[in-house]
């Protein structure tokens, strides 16, 4: 999946688990771009009476980098309260849930958000902002959309900010990928799949009808980009962000024993983090990816021989005999994948695809780019930029962008004649996919920020 359950230790942390990271100019408002953070992924709806929050010993962070040295200019921190109103029941809510302060509503979490500049300087923006509830059911909260919306918060420093839970958007066939790389639509091809099937199969789409816990920010322009410029060209540098997120603890716990509250001290040490989509999931070995979750983007080099060399690059000849031909001669000259290199650890340099770039210079490190200057398509391709849209994927990240087929093909040798003229890359590479897209997700999505869907109820998705 994009980053859910992506390294062993996160795996069993989930609260501060980085599952999903988008960044788009917003289609409600374009002299904005829309940051969106996912933790707590693969949520059953029906959790109770326990349902599903942010950590109150997490310091959540996203962070954006507006000249290209990996490191963050801007930092948002969001950090969580919990407030328990009755302290004689084990439920959730006592009754209906109706506004963001129904006493109703027993066990509520609140927020800060804290803006931290390049010199270290932390401005609060804003105290005790609530959360909504999570949707219990249709019963316990008669009007879920508009508790949302009142949980929308505009800022005088004029950022929007939300948290809470949301629908997952991301759509993937889990079951079959990670089944030696089967990927349903071309089952028949698979060098085990061939002799079990004679039919092309129709993706499933794993994480269907499960929640998130989201932290959405809206931001203007002029206020991510270099020097606070309003106008900026697409061709020019400072039009360009890097953005990623990352989650972080305390070094040391101490659990109180009876009646004695948890004691955390210590310096807060990253545990999660995420930029660009598949990164430490596909493209890590898991002998490593502990250590990146741990350490910022400007220390990527550390992994670069992983994008020049990916395992699943070579994987695909012999798992799909005969539809990878060129991609195995490429193989065995071990040459970079500099293709690869580009998207994911330095941006697309000008003068590679016409009208587009969102390179932040020579510095190799794994953050979402998004070039700013770039206004969202009338018509979104899911492809993103391998589909000709310029405004997805991988220039930043919409929420329906069909991120594991573009990242598949990209591996496949779609996206190396780009960089070296004399490759041919084999008819497949622009063929294959996972079978999915957003409308395989029995959610809609909104067309105003949060952007998310509303969050599937625990009453109506018991299982």
């Amino acid at each position: 999946m994009s980053s859910h359950r992506e390294a062993p230790e996160i795996s069993k942390d989930p609260v501060a688990d980085s599952s999903d990271l988008y960044a788009f100019v917003s289609p409600d408002d374009p002299d904005t771009v829309t940051i969106i953070a996912n933790y707590v992924p693969l949520q059953l709806p029906s959790s109770g009476p326990n349902f599903f929050e942010f950590g109150d010993d997490v310091l959540y962070e996203i962070h954006i980098d507006a000249n290209g040295d990996a490191r963050p200019d801007i930092t948002y921190q969001f950090r969580f309260r919990t407030e328990l109103r009755n302290d004689k029941t084990f439920l959730y809510n006592t009754g209906q849930i109706k506004s963001l302060d129904d006493e109703n509503w027993n066990r509520r979490q609140f927020y800060s958000v804290t803006k931290v500049d390049s010199h270290g300087k932390s401005t609060v923006l804003a105290n005790k902002l609530p959360c909504p509830p999570c949707n219990v059911g249709k019963i316990s909260i008669p009007n879920y959309a508009k508790l949302a919306e009142d949980a929308v918060h505009k800022l005088k420093s004029r950022e929007k900010v939300f948290a809470g839970q949301r629908a997952d958007a991301f759509f993937v066939d889990l079951g079959s990928i990670f089944d030696l790389g089967t990927l349903r639509p071309f089952q028949d091809k698979h060098l085990v799949g061939q002799q079990l099937f004679n039919y092309a199969g129709k993706a499933v789409n794993a994480t269907d009808k499960t929640n998130v816990h989201s932290i959405a920010i809206q931001i203007p322009l002029d206020m991510v980009r270099r020097e606070g410029k309003k106008r900026v060209r697409a061709k020019d540098a400072g039009a360009v962000i890097g953005v990623w997120t990352s989650a972080s603890r305390r070094q040391v716990e101490v659990r109180g024993d009876k009646g004695g509250g948890d004691v955390v001290v210590g310096p807060q040490v990253q545990v999660s983090r995420l930029g660009n989509p598949l990164f430490n999931e596909v493209i890590v070995p898991m002998a490593q990816k502990d250590k990146w979750n741990s350490l910022p983007p400007s220390e990527d080099k550390r992994f670069a021989e992983f994008v020049a060399t990916p395992e699943l690059g070579a994987l695909l000849p012999v798992l799909y005999p005969g539809l990878f031909d060129n991609l195995a001669e490429f193989n065995k000259t071990k040459e970079a994948r500099a293709d690869l290199l580009a998207i994911l650890l330095t941006g697309i340099p000008d003068g590679v695809i016409d009208g587009f770039q969102n390179n932040t210079g020579a510095l190799q490190a794994d953050m979402l780019r998004l070039n700013t200057a770039i206004p969202p398509a009338a018509k979104e391709n899911a492809l993103g930029v391998v589909g000709g849209d310029l405004a997805g994927f991988p220039n930043g990240r919409r929420i329906a962008d069909d991120v594991v087929s573009i990242s598949i093909k990209a591996i496949a040798g779609a996206t190396l004649p780009l960089v070296k003229k004399d490759f041919k890359a084999d008819a497949a590479s622009g063929l294959v996919e996972q079978g999915l897209s957003i409308k395989d997700v029995s959610a809609s999505l909104l067309k105003k920020f949060p952007f998310l869907p509303t969050p599937f109820d625990g009453f109506n998705n018991p299982s």
